[in-house]
């Protein structure tokens, strides 16, 4: 692609502008995870979160139930903030509940949460609940889940977000449906997150999502970084690039996700686990060396290839 000079200096800027926003979360200790800014408000939140779905989905099985708290306790205790879950994910709030409640770290997470109800009317009947199941004074960010009923959601979000009664807004899809929805919301509504799939196999955002959310200062969540594990199951059958050392990487795992965070519009991603060796491992694609560009692309053409 040919840039015009002015196109050119308009993306040195913005990438200079997204370095200033991308700092470790703690200036002491070590390896602390790197921050980016909610362009809305300004607070930072770690690029690695914690998405529930499937993974907490355990129903009442005590002892699934028990090793998903040992998650959400390795998460917050590694640094992490942002949990992700929706009514559609089975028992996943109520687990997370548990795992809050036995751990006693409900004041160090950031409750992200989603409206997922054909009847707008009863949309906030169903935030309710879940803030409930999460027992959790306030959820931080309630997103309009793929896009349902949202004419009728958003104005309901918005209100709450007046009255305090939730932080920010957002709106979600995944694997690449409703892209020209979203891009509409997104140019004509007060949001503060949306939430899209990215990982280095699935990119279509980079086209106009992402530059968009940069302009209208809308923070990025990332979801299915590894397409449910096919990606990671996938590219566990070759051996992980020597490179991969000079961004501090060492698992294919760790590769996407710098991968994914090293990208300035992307704020968290949110990659989901039942196990702790997992999460730990994930957490540490939030420190140390990032990938620049060159290196993003090689990143693209090892995965493609793999």
């Amino acid at each position: 692609m040919n840039f015009t000079r002015r196109r050119a200096l308009r993306t040195v800027v913005a990438a200079a502008a997204s370095a200033m926003m991308y700092e470790p979360l703690a200036q002491s200790g070590t390896s602390p995870p790197f921050t980016r800014v909610v362009p809305s408000t300004g607070e930072r939140i770690p690029v690695v979160g914690l998405g529930t779905w499937i993974t907490f989905n355990v129903g009442n099985d005590a002892i699934a139930r028990d090793a998903c708290a040992d998650v959400v306790r390795a998460f917050v205790e590694g640094g992490g903030r942002l949990m992700d879950s929706s009514p559609m994910y089975g028992s996943s709030q109520d687990v997370i509940g548990h795992a809050l409640r036995s751990t006693g770290l409900a004041q160090r997470v950031f409750p992200a949460d989603k409206v997922w109800i054909s009847q707008g009317a009863r949309g906030r009947e169903q935030i309710e609940r879940s803030r409930t199941l999460w027992q959790v004074p306030r959820l931080d960010l309630v997103q309009v889940h793929n896009l349902l009923a949202w004419q009728e959601h958003l104005p309901t979000l918005f209100a709450m977000k007046a009255q305090k009664a939730i932080r920010y807004v957002g709106i979600t899809t995944s694997e690449g449906r409703r892209h020209r929805d979203i891009e509409q919301i997104m140019s004509s509504h007060p949001i503060d997150f949306v939430q899209v799939t990215y990982n280095p196999l699935d990119r279509e955002v980079e086209q106009r999502i992402l530059p968009l959310a940069r302009e209208r200062r809308i923070a990025v969540i990332a979801n299915r970084p590894f397409r449910e594990g096919a990606l990671t199951r996938a590219l566990a059958r070759k051996p992980l690039p020597a490179w991969s050392a000079d961004v501090d990487a060492t698992s294919w795992a760790q590769l996407v996700l710098k991968f994914i965070v090293a990208h300035p519009d992307v704020t968290c991603v949110i990659p989901a686990t039942s196990r702790v060796d997992h999460v730990r491992e994930n957490l540490l694609a939030a420190t140390g060396r990032m990938p620049d560009e060159a290196m993003r692309r090689r990143i693209v053409e090892a995965i493609g290839r793999a």
